[in-house]
Parts: structure tokens; sequence; C-alpha cells
């Protein structure tokens, strides 16, 4: 999936994220600040991974404000940004649904 547009998921709200999308053209770039950066970093950083592989996306930019949030809320937001970013509205293949 390619990234068409700047796009927002999540809050700063304690145990929430931010991700904020931007298109690129050189691979993946992730910005990471977290209050859990030296505990969970790397675990943060795989989860991006790994749900930017599961969407197919091949170039993007990643801003990632994270608070604490569960593996399973930034996964959420990390999608919502991307399906953002393709105004993608409708049939949202959340989750599971996503191959």
């Amino acid at each position: 999936m390619e990234i068409i547009n700047t796009a927002i998921a999540g809050t700063l709200e304690s145990s929430d994220v931010q991700v904020i999308v931007e298109p690129a053209t050189e691979g993946i770039e992730i910005e990471l600040e977290s209050t859990v950066i030296n505990q969970y970093g790397k675990q943060i950083r795989t989860v991006i991974m790994e749900t930017l592989e599961r969407l197919e996306v091949k170039n993007a930019k990643l801003r990632v404000i994270d608070k604490g949030a569960l593996d399973c809320t930034l996964k959420a937001r990390v999608e919502c940004a991307i399906f953002r970013s393709n105004h993608i509205m409708e049939q949202l293949p959340w989750g599971g649904a996503i191959r």
C-alpha cells in the first residue's frame, strides 16, 4: 500500500500512542518517542514493522509518540493512520482480516 497523504491516528493520553504517517520514497523511516523506550523500544519498532509489512507498505515516514500503549493499540493506530492516508473509510479490513 502506498502512503498518499499525511495522516494521524491516536492521542497523547496515557496508555495511548499517536502515529503520524507521511509519504516517503526511500523505504521506512521511524522516529520513535516513548515514555518506555528503554524497556520496550525494540518491541515497539518490531510491532510497527510487522504491521507495515502486513499492509505491504514499502515507503513511509512515521513519527510515533508512545505513552505506554499496548501492542494491540499500537497496531490499531498504525493501521488507522495508513488507511486514513489512503482515504479508506469504509469496509476497513481491521486486525486479523489484513493479509
